[in-house]
């Protein structure tokens, strides 16, 4: 399982992503298989999520790095390994190095969350923050690279990488041997990657999409151009997947194998985000909650059973509290509006009691009376209140309007 960069572009086979699964032996878990009955009464099939989010370090990198840094020759070892990444890679990167006894150093963009950057160094990484964006990261880890000669720990890029990933599609098939379609979400394409050469060699029948972000989305144009193309500032609370351009080596992969690859919208990351607290009570970060997405957006496409992979799990707690207003506000469960209001005594409680008397209820307030928009006798408040669905929205809205409010939005 050693490939030098000579054949960096050698194609990924079935016994290769065996092999691996072989090396990851005591390493990385078999994480559970857990049904959904939701998602199954939507699909009309079996729905089962893969709860990557529950391995170690919080994600499915540690297979993949593992495998890759088990291969380095005695020599690369003794340089040690550097990687760039706002999380996920890195944590595997690092945890992946300790077992193995080799000094890793991992580049991290000056505002990646805390408690990925506190976990990275937990697991035995010298963290170096550096650049506002990735791209500066991932440039500065290379030139570390070329300066001392560790060796650069690709996330996704590299044949190794991509038979540690595919051992998730060993382990669906042994899980759910029923399984007729898997759905993987797509940042650079290595996870998808493994996992179809795994699985198409053993189940050619089984259909398997790939799901990214609308405002991430690489693979779709790079598949219609026939090679890797880049996008410009892709944008997406979905970190994990949030890639401008597919690996060369993955690109080939899914290509040939992977049967599909579609966009999910942010609502619908942030809506899936919240059915997977809700309802199967697991933490998922928007790039492990991408399947769910997609099988939520049109759940009379998929051919069940379904396994859904759920790639990661760690999510920033601050960004955690975003997603989850932002998925309670797409559902119509959470509703912001400001109106305008005639200054006086018992005003606010008289708005409050309108609020009541169709059951909406009040999160937070907040009061303007200084604004140069407002008349003299006015002030405006911004209300946020916790709704029960679109159709209680409505009657909220309707209910302000008919008091005689003015609803600015």
């Amino acid at each position: 399982m050693s490939y030098r960069p000579a054949d960096s572009l050698r194609a990924v086979t079935l016994d290769d992503v065996r092999g691996a699964q072989k090396m990851l032996s005591g390493v990385a878990r078999m994480t559970a298989m857990e049904g959904s009955r939701h998602l199954s009464q939507l699909v009309g099939a079996p729905v089962h999520f893969k709860c990557e989010n529950l391995q170690r370090t919080g994600s499915f990198k540690l297979r993949g790095a593992y495998v890759r840094i088990s291969g380095l020759l005695p020599e690369e070892r003794a340089a040690g390994v550097v990687a760039a990444s706002a999380g996920n890679h890195a944590q595997g990167v690092a945890l992946a190095s300790s077992l193995l006894g080799v000094r890793s150093t991992v580049f991290m963009p000056q505002g990646a969350p805390l408690p990925k950057i506190s976990a990275t160094r937990e697991y035995g990484a010298e963290v170096r923050l550096h650049g506002q964006v990735v791209d500066e990261t991932l440039a500065a880890a290379q030139e570390y690279a070329l300066e001392t000669g560790a060796v650069f720990i690709h996330p996704f890029d590299h044949p190794d990488v991509i038979a540690g990933q595919g051992t998730v599609g060993l382990e669906i098939l042994e899980q759910c041997p029923e399984v007729r379609t898997i759905v993987v979400g797509v940042g650079g394409g290595g996870l998808a990657a493994g996992i179809a050469v795994a699985v198409k060699a053993l189940r050619p029948d089984v259909r398997i999409v790939g799901v990214q972000a609308a405002g991430a989305a690489a693979y779709p144009p790079s598949l219609a151009a026939g090679r890797p193309v880049s996008i410009r500032n892709p944008a997406t609370m979905a970190d994990g997947i949030k890639v401008g351009r597919p690996g060369d080596v993955p690109f080939a992969l899914v290509g040939d194998l992977v049967d599909e690859v579609r966009t999910v919208t942010e609502d619908e990351l942030s809506t899936a985000l919240l059915l997977c607290l809700e309802r199967a009570k697991l933490v998922v970060e928007p790039a492990g909650a991408s399947p769910v997405a997609a099988l939520l957006s049109r759940p009379e496409s998929f051919d069940g059973p379904v396994v859904a992979v759920l790639s990661g799990g760690n999510v920033d707690p601050v960004l955690m509290e975003r997603v989850l207003r932002h998925g309670m506000a797409a559902q119509g469960r959470y509703l912001a509006v400001r109106l305008r209001l005639t200054d006086r005594p018992g005003a606010l409680a008289t708005l409050l009691g309108v609020l009541s008397v169709v059951d909406a209820n009040v999160l937070d307030v907040g009061h303007v009376r200084t604004d140069p928009r407002l008349g003299l006798t006015e002030a405006e408040v911004e209300l946020h209140l916790e709704t029960k669905g679109p159709t209680h929205c409505a009657e909220v809205g309707r209910a302000l309007r008919e008091s005689g409010y003015t609803v600015i939005g």
